[in-house]
């Protein structure tokens, strides 16, 4: 089944060959439907996976609206149920059990309106190159080049009536002040359609990244001389790599507790504390962590 339209959309997008397996996260709002839409469209072998929050009234029903979309497609279908009871910090712990409960490598409907809003938001938390760098391109986010306004007519012409989704109105979210005031206002000001702008210095700024990542990968991040001696980027950054191993954790270490590392590696502290209960000594000019 291929619309009209659909084809050029494919060739901004970035779906593995024709007859690969491909798991596809749809909720049942316009750019997940999208998705499943060009991931049948290019070939692939499609599970629809829908996740149920059960965070307000009538959300199961959702799923029929995927299952329908699914078999009208001859994709195949699964439904996930998940518990996120409200609280704080929910936008957060309800994305974190989604991405849990899908398969790890299940491809999302994110835009580069997602996109945009994305680095807009990483850029209010304070986040370095790779927050900045957003999303990356690819099996995982494969429709990253698209607009929402092309998702939505996308759907809309193959007759689909995709969910609407209350929460996405709710300026409790941060996301979704940044969408509808942030980015808006700043468009504003700048006079011109700043998604294209934002997408494109995110492009920009993850071939940087990837750069000092792979040139911070031949530093030794337990040599306190190679970190006190090695410009500060890189050696920050061999410094964030070896954290995460030792936290554990997929996020990357915070500022603070890289800085703390870095005084350890430069003589100026004998040894630091680390979130986790991890301290990390200088001993003969190696770093150890206990």
């Amino acid at each position: 089944m291929l619309l009209a339209g659909a084809a050029e959309l494919l060739e901004r997008c970035s779906f593995p060959p024709p007859g690969t397996k491909l798991a596809c996260a749809v909720s049942g709002g316009a750019d997940s439907l999208a998705l499943l839409l060009l991931a049948v469209a290019a070939g692939c072998e499609v599970t629809a996976y829908h996740v149920d929050h059960g965070l307000r009234p009538g959300s199961a029903r959702e799923a029929d609206v995927v299952a329908g979309a699914a078999a009208r497609l001859g994709a195949g279908f699964r439904a996930l149920s998940i518990d996120c009871p409200p609280g704080p910090n929910l936008e957060a712990r309800a994305r974190a059990a989604r991405l849990e409960a899908l398969p790890p490598d299940a491809a999302t409907g994110h835009t580069a309106d997602d996109q945009a809003e994305t680095i807009l938001i990483n850029l209010l938390r304070g986040a370095g190159l790779d927050g900045l760098a957003g999303m990356r391109p690819g099996r995982r986010h494969p429709i990253l080049r698209l607009r929402r306004r092309e998702t939505a007519e996308l759907v809309r012409s193959a007759g689909l009536e995709p969910v609407a989704d209350p929460s996405n109105l709710d300026p409790a979210f941060v996301r979704n002040r940044v969408r509808h005031e942030l980015l808006p206002l700043a468009e504003q000001i700048a006079c011109r359609d700043l998604v294209p702008v934002l997408a494109r210095q995110a492009a920009l700024i993850a071939d940087e990244a990837d750069l000092l990542e792979a040139l911070a990968g031949e530093l030794d991040a337990r040599d306190a001389r190679a970190l006190a001696t090695a410009p500060p980027a890189l050696a920050r950054r061999a410094v964030r790599r070896w954290l995460r191993t030792l936290l554990g954790s997929g996020h990357p270490p915070g500022a603070a507790a890289v800085e703390r590392v870095m005084a350890v590696a430069k003589g100026g502290a004998v040894g630091c504390e680390l979130p986790g209960g991890v301290r990390v000594r200088r001993s003969r000019g190696r770093l150890d962590a206990t």
